[in-house]
Formats: structure tokens, sequence, C-alpha cells
């Protein structure tokens, strides 16, 4: 069997098991007394997918962890199929992890195998490459949020270049399952602008207003898109404004969800890892990470 071995564990998230269900419980305690603070998806009801951040646990795990919440208040899914951003060496077809399990410090994600083999056979847009897998973090620091609140739940990991195949993707999948009748829920994995001299993006300068600037403009752009389920203009909102490293993933979700079934998205939560990190420590940087987490619903 293949076992993808963690890449980031000891950097994004702790490698011992204890160490990561106590971290994890944290960022999950923190998600619970957003959602009191702000009651946005009090009245879902058949809950499809959604979008989540892919940083460090420190700064995103909160807000990856409260879509995660609020999918298990309202589905027991069989299987969740993780469209993860791009950020290592990659080609221009979108991969995926067609068989085996994924280890992380809580043990070994299944993959579906079955589902994988008629996603491949089916959408004609995937091919399988387990190794294409091995470096990146976007759709890993997912993992054990899946396993410690979904167990049993089976994983389909894909890797989605930023392209103009990227919907095409997520529109086949989702039919495929709705065919199938699968129980799942789809995940796109992003982060938001990345601003600041350390990130080489600074259109609106160093500085207060820039950082401003790219929250509330910049990552807003993005998210408007994504509430209004515009699956077609994602990719090039990324390419031409830079305000999201996973915007294949982003259109992939989208475009899967609605083949699916959903009918619309909620904002959950947007913040930034200048807001978070300023929160722990007495000089803030002068860079900031955007991070949202979003709700498809039917």
């Amino acid at each position: 069997m293949m076992i993808r071995e963690p890449a980031v564990a000891g950097m994004f998230y702790a490698p011992e098991r204890e160490q990561c269900l106590a971290d994890l419980r944290r960022c999950l305690d923190q998600a619970e007394k957003s959602a009191a603070e702000h009651d946005a998806a009090s009245h879902c009801q058949d809950v499809v997918g959604g979008i989540v951040p892919h940083a460090g646990w420190i700064c995103s795990g909160a807000v990856a962890g409260r879509v995660f919440q609020e999918i298990v208040k309202h589905k027991k899914p069989q299987v969740v199929i993780l469209f993860g951003a791009v950020h290592v060496t990659h080609g221009a077809r979108a991969t995926v992890f067609p068989a085996g399990a994924w280890e992380t410090p809580l043990g070994l994600a299944k993959v579906d195998d079955r589902l994988s083999e008629r996603l491949l056979s089916q959408t004609g847009l995937l091919e399988a490459n387990p190794h294409a897998h091995e470096q990146e973090h976007s759709i890993e620091v997912q993992v054990p949020f899946i396993q410690h609140l979904m167990p049993g739940a089976m994983i389909v990991p894909m890797m989605v270049p930023v392209n103009d195949k990227a919907a095409a993707l997520g529109s086949a999948v989702g039919k495929a399952c709705k065919i199938y009748e699968v129980s799942a829920v789809f995940i796109g994995s992003t982060d938001l602008t990345h601003y600041g001299p350390s990130y080489h993006f600074t259109p609106q300068g160093v500085g207060p207003a820039g950082l401003a600037w790219a929250k509330d403009v910049n990552d807003r752009r993005m998210i408007d898109l994504i509430l209004s389920m515009r699956e077609d203009d994602v990719v090039q909102e990324a390419d031409a404004s830079h305000n999201a490293c996973g915007g294949g993933a982003i259109a992939a979700t989208i475009a899967a969800c609605k083949a699916y079934g959903a009918k619309r998205a909620t904002l959950l939560e947007h913040t930034t890892s200048f807001e978070i990190l300023s929160a722990l420590h007495d000089e803030p940087t002068r860079d900031a990470v955007g991070y949202a987490g979003i709700l498809f619903e039917a």
C-alpha cells in the first residue's frame, strides 16, 4: 500500500500525536468562540463543501477548523474530496493520489481508491501521480482535522494547477459523485493575498494602509467571486490580482459543489496572519497572508 508520509509535520503543525491533538483542539476551541460571536451559519441545511486556508495552524488553524466543525454539525460524509493548491514543481494537469493512505501524527487516512479510479477514467482531466504530492502542504494540513472530526471518512487528494481546466475538473468530479450517489464533501485549500516585502508584493506600499488594502480590497475581490459562485472567473482573478495561491483549487471546489447541488456560499470568517500574529507578539510583522473560511450549501 502506498503511504504518503508527512512533509510539514514539525513546521506547520506538531509532529507528535499528543501535541498535535492538543493543538488541534485549541484550533477548534478558537473556532467555537468565533462561531459564537459571528453566527453566520446557524441556519445551514445541506452542507456540500467549503474553502479553507492552509498556513501553519497557529495562523490559519482556527479558520480551517471552523469550516470543518460546521460541516460535521450537518453531515457525516463517507469521503472528503480535497482540491489542493500547488506550491511545488508540477505539470499542467491536475494530479490525484490514487490509492493507499496519508499518514499524519493521528494515524492513517485511507484514500478512496475506487472513487479515484472512477474519477480518473471519467473526467479525462486527471492523472494519477502520488509522487507529485510528496512535498505539497496545502492538503496535508487539512487531513488531521478530517481524521479527528470525521473518523472513518476516506479522502481523495487532488492538486489543481491554476489554469482554465480547473473549473471543468471540479464540475466533472461533482457530477460523478452525484451520479454514483457518493456521500461526499468537497474542500478547496487556498490562502488569499500574500502581501508585504517578504512576498515582493506591495502595490499599496509597506505599512498599515497596504495591509488594510490587501484584506479589505484585494482579498475581498476573490471572496466576492466565491460567494457569487463564479468559478469561471476565479483563475483569471487570481492571475490578475495575486489574491489566491490556490485559484485552481477554488475554481474546482465551486464547480464541484454546484454540480453536487450547492446553491449558495456563506463567509464564516476572514482574517490575516498580520491580525493573528499582532495579537500574539509585541512587534507585528510588515507582511500578511489572507485567510477565509467559506461554506457551500444546497
